[in-house]
């Protein structure tokens, strides 16, 4: 399997919290796989771990064969955030076609990526006028001008009607058959089913790495929610006991730390701005 992001052992903390607990998963390449989990759970720094824009306390993050952040990275790497990231003063087509110009693109690979996100009709309105769900639409069609090798999507069907998050994730998988890679987050676990391939992580932990199908056979059941919650509700126990072991290992590293003069360091991922 030729994979588009490897990602070892890695470590995030906040001060002294944990907010990865040592994640390791790789993504296929030319798929569509959802990061899901609860809000709160991770699935945000986890993706800004893979464009290169995190710091982390320890492991590695490979994309598209080279070290997260790497500036030859730029160019190949589309990035939705999940606040819009988009200028409310410059209407839609500009704003698409500022991002083509960066890219080395003209005005029709702009205009195209704004309508793909079904913003035609409002290529001419300001950002700054438009709905949340219209900014966000905004947002994903300067990520997608580029016509990317990898699309990493934080949350972005969010705010959006149905319709057109159907048509969202049609597009998604259009892009896939394509060649490009998308990792998508989202806390909608109705949007499991469409990926190719599913990540679930709950409090900086992954609890599942596997195709919906294999998600529904390992948890017994046919609902792919329902599978969720169980996999969650068998997690928690262990959560816990690692918790514990985690706390008291943190307090001997402390300890030893202290009476040595040398404290913790952490490393940081080449920071890239990937495609904004």
């Amino acid at each position: 399997m030729e994979t588009a992001i490897e990602v070892d052992d890695l470590v995030v903390r906040r001060g002294k919290r944990r907010v990865l607990h040592g994640i390791s998963c790789v993504v296929p390449r030319g798929s569509v796989t959802g990061l899901l989990g609860p809000s709160g759970s991770g699935k945000t720094t986890l993706l800004r771990a893979v464009v290169g824009v995190q710091i982390v306390g320890g492991g590695t993050v490979t994309v598209l064969g080279q070290p997260a952040g790497s500036p030859a990275l730029r160019h190949r790497l589309g990035y939705l955030t999940q606040a819009p990231s988009v200028y409310p003063d410059l209407t839609v087509r500009e704003n698409a076609r500022y991002f083509a110009r960066l890219y080395g693109l003209g005005a029709p690979d702009a205009d195209r990526a704004v309508v793909d996100v079904g913003l035609g009709t409002a290529a001419t309105q300001l950002v700054g006028t438009l709905s949340g769900g219209q900014r966000s639409r905004a947002s994903l069609a300067c990520a997608l001008v580029g016509r990317p090798e990898l699309l990493i999507l934080d949350e972005p069907t969010v705010g959006q009607d149905p319709v057109l998050r159907a048509e969202l994730w049609d597009m998604f998988h259009s892009m896939a058959a394509r060649g490009s890679t998308l990792l998508v987050s989202s806390h909608v676990m109705d949007e499991a089913a469409r990926c190719d391939r599913l990540l679930l992580i709950r409090e900086g932990r992954l609890i599942a790495d596997d195709s919906p199908t294999a998600v529904r056979a390992a948890a017994g059941t046919d609902d792919l929610e329902e599978a969720f919650l169980r996999l969650i509700k068998a997690s928690a126990g262990s959560t816990a006991s690692a918790g514990s072991t985690e706390s008291t290992a943190s307090t001997g590293s402390t300890e030893s730390a202290g009476s040595t003069g040398n404290p913790e360091s952490s490393t940081r991922t080449s920071e890239g701005t990937g495609a904004r």
